[in-house]
């Protein structure tokens, strides 16, 4: 991948990934994808994550197809990331991992994510589970060895289902992406992960924007002269803790890449680091066996 303003972290296949994304839950139609893409080349984003239940990887590989050569770059400059479907967890997997190629369009995926630990269809509880993630993960580890998939990992997984999987695979897991921010710090998970060697990653790093208001936060970054915004997220980057910031508007997609050219003081970190509360504002994986 081509150098870029943005710094990167290296994964466990040798590949760099840029610390800062752009995520596009949520982000639905053509137009508003395209937007969204063409801000975030402009202010310098080289990642993009998707997918399978976002309904818009085709969106996104068109509006990448179309905007690449606007800025002088190739495939080869931009990393992106999707997702297994619940739906297609098992013995569905490699005809959906195949489908999210198909709808990208662009030749390979950089990162590919079992997005769920569970099934759709399966209560959280099902003994089936387990065995339904081993089928994908096998599927997943050939069409990484085929050089479809650059890197492959998994999203909302837990400390035990980690070592499961560890215990379980041919190649181990690239990446785990969680729900990562100051009120749900996770530090048990990111200890695992650095035990085996796997890169972890944040969503939902503002709090689906409740964060934003938190007296701390606030406090903080009038302190350094910034939005809150910024402030969570260079609280996760200077940890090395990659992030994936979702917004269609053009500026705030701007604003939030503005977080590589200050930095927290230790004093602000722990502030951050002492509002966690292991509150999640989204689903919570424990459940699932």
């Amino acid at each position: 991948m081509a150098s870029s303003t943005t710094p990167s972290v290296t994964l466990n296949t040798g590949v760099q990934m840029p610390l800062l994304g752009l995520g596009t839950y949520r982000m639905h139609g053509a137009e508003e994808v395209y937007q969204a893409v063409d801000a975030a080349l402009a202010a310098g984003y080289r990642a993009f994550d998707s997918a399978a239940v976002y309904n818009n990887e085709a969106d996104l590989g068109r509006a990448l197809r179309e905007l690449l050569p606007n800025y002088g770059l190739t495939r080869k400059d931009v990393f992106i990331t999707s997702k297994l479907g619940p739906k297609d967890q098992g013995e569905q997997a490699t005809e959906g991992a195949l489908h999210s190629l198909s709808q990208l369009d662009l030749g390979y995926i950089d990162l590919y994510l079992i997005h769920w630990p569970g099934t759709q269809g399966l209560v959280t509880a099902d003994p089936c589970n387990p065995g339904k993630r081993a089928q994908s993960w096998a599927a997943l580890e050939k069409l990484h060895t085929q050089g479809k998939l650059k890197a492959i990992g998994v999203s909302n997984y837990t400390a035990a289902h980690m070592r499961e999987l560890m215990q379980s695979c041919n190649i181990p897991p690239a990446l785990l992406q969680v729900e990562f921010h100051p009120r749900l710090c996770q530090s048990e998970l990111r200890s695992t992960c650095e035990e085996l060697g796997v890169c972890f990653q944040a969503y939902t790093s503002l709090g689906q924007g409740e964060l934003l208001t938190d007296p701390v936060v606030v406090d903080v970054a009038k302190h350094c002269e910034r939005t809150p915004a910024q402030v969570l997220l260079r609280w996760a980057v200077q940890q090395g803790v990659p992030v994936l910031p979702k917004s269609s508007h053009p500026d705030r997609i701007q604003e939030n890449a503005r977080i590589f050219d200050f930095t927290l003081s230790e004093a602000d970190m722990d502030r951050l680091l002492a509002l966690d509360c292991e509150h999640r504002y989204c689903w919570d994986p424990s459940d699932v066996a």
